[in-house]
């Protein structure tokens, strides 16, 4: 009389056979974490991301049984990231580009005892507006050092108080909430994606625009710095070659010039 008790109903059958033909038709099947996401925002971004990704929620056993029904072996490889709370995305966007839309659409949040850090979170120095009393114990119980100045606390030494993947502890959390810092995010929090045009699963797919830029940024001084150094010509080294030949042209003739002037003088 049991057997079937936990035995799915049609409508659930219904709904994995709808989500494995989705996994089919698609590029790109991606999971993502939607735990704390406030319904409003979820209804925000699946607004936004119409016509460039479908969106799903799904239970762990439903998902696993819809992967299983596409008959895909690279597919189930993704089975080891699914966690409670999670959205399939599926569109025909590569991975990363699908990750990075994500991560545009999150919102700065305060940070609750519990979280994990998304990267490592360093105060800096600075005023504050907090009065002297209690905040002198909490602040300095994290590690920073403040002072007194102009009846507010000013920290004269930061430091990092959480690293990056480590559990933010209460009192961190309290300390980052009454200085008015918001290190998590609230939104979809990329996790696996699956590409079938390669048949592979890639993990590690946040994508954080602005730190990319600035480090492309970063990597590209290098680079012109260092193919000047070893006199390597293109069209971006050429004009610093043809600027410093000339600033040395001018410097020649002036120093060829006062030579003349020099010498006419002693004859």
């Amino acid at each position: 009389m049991n057997t079937h008790k936990h035995a799915p109903t049609p409508e659930k059958v219904a709904h994995v056979k709808a989500v494995a033909a989705r996994m089919k038709k698609y590029r790109t099947i991606l999971i993502a974490s939607c735990r704390s996401l406030p319904s409003k925002q979820f209804n925000d971004i699946r607004k936004k991301l119409r016509g460039l990704a479908d969106v799903t929620m799904m239970k762990k056993t439903a998902a696993v049984r819809a992967i299983e029904a596409t008959g895909n072996v690279s597919l189930k490889e993704i089975e080891k990231h699914l966690t409670a709370d999670i959205a399939f995305f599926f569109s025909d966007i590569e991975p990363f580009e699908l990750s990075a839309l994500l991560s545009e659409n999150q919102i700065p949040s305060k940070a609750c005892a519990g979280d994990i850090a998304p990267e490592s979170i360093e105060i800096q120095p600075g005023p504050t507006d907090l009065v002297p009393g209690p905040a002198i114990s909490e602040l300095s119980g994290v590690g920073l050092k403040v002072a007194v100045k102009e009846g507010k606390l000013e920290i004269i030494r930061g430091c990092v108080v959480v690293k990056q993947g480590e559990a933010i502890k209460e009192n961190v959390a309290a300390v980052l909430s009454k200085l008015g810092i918001s290190p998590m995010k609230v939104g979809f929090l990329p996790i696996a994606a699956f590409d079938s045009h390669d048949g592979r699963v890639y993990v590690g797919i946040t994508i954080n625009k602005e730190k990319m830029i600035d480090d492309l940024r970063d990597s590209i001084r290098r680079a012109l710095g260092f193919a000047v150094k070893v006199m390597y010509t293109n069209e971006q080294t050429v004009k610093y070659f043809l600027a410093k030949a000339s600033m040395e042209e001018k410097a020649l003739t002036a120093l060829y010039e006062k030579t003349q002037t020099t010498t006419k003088e002693d004859v």
